[in-house]
């Protein structure tokens, strides 16, 4: 359909030039432009995965360690004070709930290779401010995986012939990746979650009080918690670590969340996310921006 004669003529050339789509904000669209990134469209990839909460069905008050520890990290607090009585938490144990861990790198992993796939139908080299959200369905036992950001293609490079790159930065913080000299290679992002079952040490203590067996005013870590989140950061660091193959993390965001399932029964989820980045090249200042309005 040609472009109506009544529009401005501005208007007219652009519909004629084909028009697209972006998810960039004003400052970070002209900044693309600036570096020579020509947005050709807003891409987007989907996925909703389904994992159970207890995983391999491990129930408060049970009084062996869970199979679904295997493989994975587990550790066991022993109660200090003997046997008390049958309520008595006898027994408590820190362990990484794999599965879950591997339900969100199948959702993170397949949304994000659908919003490449977007990108490539585009011819792009790439994909720029990449936003991603997780939405839990608690009713449902369901997280939805989406993942969004802007295909852009370099001014004056040679077609794409791989899959294009993608990056959490655009505008300011990309052109600054670019001035120092590093490329952007791909957006990575882990998970890492461990169960708390308290033993009775550390139930008291989240509880707020020692228990009868401690003296007023007593001041003390609560050693389990504080191990299980140790545990999880060092996974999440150790995950994205690899996944860098050698390269650097630009931009990390780390993200701690705390669940309270029950009485001394917590769950501890870290993520972390960041830019795979690559020195190509010296530190190069980007040219200065030409004054474009004076005010008198």
């Amino acid at each position: 359909m040609a472009p109506s004669s009544d529009l401005p003529e501005a208007a007219s050339r652009r519909l004629a030039e084909g028009s697209f789509s972006s998810g960039l904000s004003v400052a970070d669209f002209a900044a693309c432009l600036s570096m020579g990134l020509e947005p050709l469209g807003l891409v987007q990839g989907f996925c909703a995965m389904q994992w159970g909460t207890y995983g391999g069905g491990i129930l408060a008050g049970a009084m062996a360690p869970p199979a679904v520890a295997a493989g994975g990290y587990a550790e066991v607090y022993q109660c200090p004070h003997g046997f008390v009585s049958g309520e008595h938490r006898a027994w408590g144990q820190n362990y990484e709930q794999t599965w879950i861990e591997a339900a969100w790198r199948t959702g993170f992993s397949s949304a994000l290779s659908r919003m490449v796939e977007e990108a490539t139908t585009l011819d792009a080299h790439g994909v720029v401010g990449v936003v991603d959200t997780e939405t839990p369905l608690v009713e449902a036992g369901i997280a939805e995986f989406h993942l969004r950001g802007t295909a852009v293609r370099v001014e004056g490079a040679p077609a794409p012939t791989g899959s294009p790159w993608t990056t959490f930065l655009a505008g300011q913080r990309l052109a600054k990746v670019f001035e120092a000299g590093y490329a952007p290679l791909g957006a990575v992002a882990s998970t890492s979650s461990v169960r708390v079952w308290a033993n009775c040490v550390t139930e008291y203590a989240l509880e707020g009080t020692g228990g009868v067996w401690s003296g007023g005013g007593q001041v003390a870590e609560v050693d389990q918690v504080v191990r299980a989140h140790g545990v999880a950061r060092e996974l999440a660091r150790s995950r994205v670590r690899s996944d860098l193959h050698g390269d650097a993390l630009h931009g990390a965001d780390l993200y701690v969340l705390t669940r309270e399932h029950g009485p001394g029964d917590l769950e501890i989820q870290v993520r972390l996310k960041g830019n795979r980045v690559r020195r190509v090249a010296p530190f190069s200042p980007l040219p200065v921006p030409q004054l474009t309005v004076a005010l008198s």
